[in-house]
């Protein structure tokens, strides 16, 4: 089954997503936006969600994680738990 390492960023609204993915293209560190700006608990890690595998995500962000482009900042996705900011590290 295969295996990905992922982080991301969950805010509450498409604008604070947007203007966190221009930081994050300006430079700025990924988990250090996500400790003070995400709403998950993976915030405490720097939005660090580990090791995932297929279903184990909602729908929207799974398929980010095991089909889309590595080391991306993909979104802002909206699912039924806010606007996400996503990227992945590996894929096995």
């Amino acid at each position: 089954m295969p295996i990905a390492m992922a982080r991301h960023i969950l805010v509450g609204t498409e604008a604070e997503a947007l203007a966190l993915k221009k930081r994050l293209a300006a430079g700025e560190a990924f988990d250090v936006l996500a400790r003070r700006h995400s709403t998950c608990p993976s915030k405490k890690r720097g939005g660090d969600l580990g090791e995932v595998r297929p279903g184990q995500m909602v729908r929207a962000i799974d398929q980010i994680i095991f089909r889309k482009p590595l080391k991306v900042i993909h979104g802002p996705v909206k699912t039924q738990f806010g606007w996400h900011l996503v990227q992945v590290f590996y894929r096995d």
